[in-house]
Order: structure tokens, then C-alpha cells, then sequence
């Protein structure tokens, strides 16, 4: 008995999970997240954290070791009258530990620490504008999959009708009320559409396969494509990631100028440096000896032949260059916004049309109907009208879903 009530809950449960929904605001998470680019946001956050570890270093003590032992040619020589003086050996030998510490170098570590910090902010935006230009792709695919979605459920419609009224001719056959090789017209054009499923079916996993690659997740025909409406925000403000980019790169430019500004600034270091030679520190000592010196640096680079301020020119003319390229993309941008917005102004028009056109074919086919049944007109006749209904439903569903994509472009384009 337990065993059959677990088995009635899988059957129970087995539509609900074989029935598959998703959003289009879903594929756009999904691919923000999923696409292979966006791995990249963790690896540069990690080459970044490397590097700045590496510039910190030069706030340390940095310990470096000395070795080597020579031979000279001569030596010092000392008079007679010094005879008590031990001559130097020709061979000598040392060996010393140094250490350096950085004392003060006007801010630069602090400065070159600021600029590795905004160069990833640049580099990751950089990433995050590449994801986001997926979404008129994702726009694109998905909305002809809900195409073809639609198409079918109109085709289901046809097939239906058409089904209904071939039992009518046939029994309209059968009584002798109608011509006889009627149903044959009807039974073809119910093949016909058979084909067009098969062809509808085939284009629409084709799409749905580039959808799933491209968000990383498996669907397949039997997923359900949720038809939402889009609705545009009219306002003047562009809202894309590009330009918080343009504006990165100039913060960028800003704090490598702050880098540049103190590479001549003076530099204090402290020093210490032991030791063990032949001779030491004492010239006159012809032994191994242990010595050791301490003492401070400072080192200031004076004049440079202006070269440090000429490279801060070149970077102000890459601000300027930035404005420029912020000033070209919107105005590519707003031109691609009127674009889109005619777009949609057209297709708004072309579905008032539709639904007029569609009354009056439906008037039209109730007209064929009669006549069909009365053996007025030929089956031929009939689906002729028929046809002309469902290209023109199709048509009617075809500019719905092309506005809901010049909207959800005009949305993508707006930055919204």
C-alpha cells in the first residue's frame, strides 16, 4: 500500500517537474553569471590582490646577501720606516648580510597601491559591459523561440479546425450532400501541416540549443517560454554600463598622474650592513674580522629633462581622449534609441491593421463555412480562406513578439 502511494506522488509530481518555465529576465541573470566571461571578474580580483602584495613589499626591510673573494695584482706598500706593519694579503675575502628599509618615499607606494586598485575596477566593468552586450543576443534568440512558440499553438488551432471539418465533409460525403473527393483537399492540407509542425520544431530547438549554450543551462522543447509584457521607461538619461566605464578609465588616468607626481619626490632609507672578511673595515688587519655599518639615504632625483611632466600632459590628452569616446557613444547610442523607437511606433500600427484585417478574413471564412456546407464553394475554396485566416492570426502574433523585442532592445539600448 505504502509503496503505491509513493508511486501515485511521483506520477502526481512528474508534470510539475517535467514541465520546464523560464523568464527573459532570467536568461539575462543566467548569462551574467553563467557565461564563460564571467569567470573573469574572480580571476582578475585575485591577479590584483598579487600584485598589489607585490608593491607593498617595498615597505619592507629588503635583506640582500654578499659573498666573493679576490685576488689583487698588488696591494698597498708601506716604507721602511713601517716595518712593524704587516703588508696586505693579495687575497681577500668578505662576506656581508644588508639591510634597507624604506622610510619615507613621498606617498608613491601609497599612490601606486590607489592605481592597481582602479585599474581593476576598469578591467572588471570591462567584463561586466562584454556581458552585458549578450543581451540583445539573448533578445534575439529568445524571442524567436516565442515565435515559434505562438506559431504552434496557432497551427494547433488550424489543425483543429481543420480536423473538425473534415468529419463534417466526410459525413456530408457519406449523405451524399457533398462531393465526394472533398475530404481528400482537407486530408492534404492536414499533411501540409504536419510538415510545418516538424519544420516549426526543428528551427525552434535549434534556437533553443544556442539559448542554453549561451546561458549555461539545459532546456529543451518542452520548455515553456514565459511571454511577459516589456514596457519601456520614457526618460533622457542613458543608464549603460559604458559610461561608468569611460568614467573608470578617467579615475584611472587620474591616479596614475597621482603615481607620476611622486616618482621624483625624495626617498629616505635607513641601512644596516653586517659582515665577515679579510681584511674588515680595519685595512691594516691582515685577519678575518667581523664589521658592520649603519646610516641613512636619502636620494632625490633633482632634474629629469621635464620628462615626468610630459608624461602627465600625455595622460590629460587621454582624458580628453575618453570625453571624446563618451561624447561619440551617445550619440551612436541615441541614433540606435530613435531607431528602435520607430520601430516600435511601426509595429504598434501594423497590429492595429492585423486586428482589422483578421475581423473582416473571419467574417470571410463564416461566409466559406456556410457555403462549404451548403455545396456552394469547393473544399478548395474553404481552405484557401482558412489559409488566409491563419497567415494573418500568424502575422498578428509575429509583430506582437517583434514589439516586444524592439522593446526590450529600445531597453537594452537605453541601459535600463
Amino acid at each position: 500500500m505504502k509503496q503505491l502511494i509513493i508511486i501515485l506522488i511521483l506520477l502526481t509530481a512528474l508534470p510539475s517537474i517535467a514541465q520546464q518555465s523560464i523568464t527573459l529576465e532570467e536568461c539575462y541573470n543566467l548569462v551574467t553569471t553563467n557565461y564563460p566571461l564571467a569567470k573573469q571578474s574572480k580571476l582578475l580580483n585575485t591577479q590584483n590582490k598579487l600584485e598589489a602584495a607585490v608593491i607593498s613589499t617595498s615597505q619592507l626591510p629588503q635583506i640582500s646577501l654578499d659573498a666573493y673573494a679576490t685576488y689583487l695584482s698588488d696591494v698597498i706598500e708601506f716604507p721602511a720606516t713601517m716595518s712593524a706593519v704587516e703588508p696586505l694579503n693579495n687575497d681577500q675575502y668578505r662576506a656581508t648580510v644588508s639591510v634597507n628599509q624604506l622610510i619615507y618615499n613621498g606617498g608613491a607606494t601609497g599612490a601606486s597601491l590607489d592605481l592597481k586598485s582602479a585599474q581593476l575596477k576598469t578591467k572588471q566593468k570591462q567584463v561586466e559591459v562584454s556581458l552585458y552586450q549578450l543581451k540583445q543576443q539573448i533578445n534575439q534568440l529568445y524571442f524567436s523561440i516565442l515565435l515559434a512558440q505562438e506559431s504552434k499553438l496557432l497551427l494547433n488551432a488550424k489543425q483543429t479546425q481543420l480536423q473538425a471539418k473534415l468529419k463534417e465533409i466526410q459525413s456530408g460525403i457519406k449523405y451524399g450532400a457533398v462531393l465526394p473527393s472533398s475530404d481528400k483537399v482537407l486530408q492534404a492540407e492536414l499533411l501540409k501541416i504536419d510538415q510545418q509542425f516538424k519544420e516549426l520544431e526543428s528551427n525552434k530547438l535549434t534556437l533553443i540549443q544556442s539559448l542554453s549554450s549561451l546561458i549555461s543551462l539545459q532546456l529543451n522543447s518542452s520548455t515553456l517560454f514565459q511571454n511577459s509584457l516589456v514596457e519601456t521607461q520614457l526618460q533622457t538619461d542613458l543608464t549603460r554600463p559604458e559610461l561608468e566605464l569611460f568614467q573608470l578609465k578617467k579615475e584611472e588616468i587620474e591616479n596614475s598622474e597621482s603615481v607620476l607626481s611622486k616618482q621624483n619626490a625624495p626617498k629616505l632609507l635607513g641601512f644596516a650592513t653586517g659582515g665577515y672578511g679579510n681584511p674588515g673595515l680595519n685595512m691594516l688587519d691582515n685577519s678575518f674580522q667581523t664589521f658592520y655599518t649603519v646610516g641613512v639615504k636619502l636620494n632625490w632625483k633633482v632634474f629629469d629633462w621635464n620628462s615626468n611632466k610630459k608624461q602627465r600632459e600625455s595622460l590629460l590628452i587621454n582624458k580628453d581622449i575618453i570625453d571624446n569616446e563618451t561624447e561619440i557613444f551617445k550619440l551612436n547610442t541615441n541614433i540606435e534609441l530613435n531607431k528602435q523607437q520607430k520601430e516600435i511606433d511601426k509595429t504598434e500600427a501594423f497590429i492595429t491593421s492585423d486586428l482589422e484585417i483578421i475581423n473582416l478574413r473571419k467574417e470571410v471564412l463564416k461566409s466559406a463555412d456556410s457555403q462549404l456546407k451548403n455545396g456552394v464553394i469547393t473544399s478548395s475554396a474553404y481552405i484557401t480562406e482558412l489559409t488566409n485566416l491563419y497567415e494573418d492570426e500568424n502575422t498578428l502574433v509575429k509583430h506582437k513578439i517583434q514589439l516586444q523585442l524592439a522593446k526590450s532592445n529600445y531597453n537594452i539600448i537605453k541601459g535600463q
